[in-house]
């Protein structure tokens, strides 16, 4: 007699404040061990990482064993932003590659707001996890000046951020979202994404 047999079933955990935001587009907090599985099956190319310290080990391992870039744009004003693709071999040698700020409270600075919107707008860079943290501020700046680019009115952005930040939310990041330059930002429809074309 034929036994049966069940399948395996692999428990799938988004990271804190996951979330699609266009197709092959997401935000999250960081990935933890937990999350690595559910992130797997995103088959990312990219992520661009917003705090100001860098990701952990674990997750950096992650992405060097999943063939995964990350952007490490949470640096301070008037850094050098053209070469913020990590190497994970050199990730221990990159805590003084940029002149960083100490204070997590502070703003995400426009240039790492307009290099992240920039890698955004490229469709190489698909599929693309944009993350820090818990997935609020920094995060939300970033996918709130998106959403800006894409048009979208204000009352409809700030819902967006507040439902991520939660009682957490700063009325600062909702100003900086609404003051961004959105002509900073130059979408080339030869390596745009659909929803950057309108």
């Amino acid at each position: 007699m034929a036994t049966l047999q069940h399948p395996s079933f692999q428990k799938l955990v988004p990271p804190l404040n996951f979330c699609p935001v266009e197709d092959q587009l997401y935000r999250s907090g960081q990935p933890t061990p937990i999350n690595f599985p559910f992130i797997a099956d995103l088959r990312l190319t990219a992520v661009i990482w917003l705090e100001l310290e860098d990701p952990s080990e674990a997750f950096v391992n992650f992405t060097r064993v999943n063939r995964i870039r990350i952007y490490h744009l949470g640096i301070e004003s008037g850094a050098d932003v053209e070469n913020d693709e990590v190497d994970p071999d050199a990730m221990q040698r990159s805590s003084g590659r940029h002149a960083r700020s100490t204070n997590p409270w502070d703003q995400l600075p426009e240039s790492s707001i307009v290099r992240a919107l920039d890698i955004i707008a490229h469709k190489d860079n698909y599929p693309l996890l944009v993350c820090g943290g818990m997935g609020r501020h920094r995060t939300g700046t970033v996918i709130g000046c998106l959403r800006r680019v894409q048009k979208w009115n204000l009352a409809s952005v700030s819902e967006e951020y507040r439902r991520f930040a939660g009682s957490r939310k700063r009325v600062l990041i909702e100003l900086h979202i609404e003051a961004f330059d959105t002509n900073s930002v130059r979408v080339d429809p030869e390596v745009a994404p659909s929803f950057l074309l309108y």
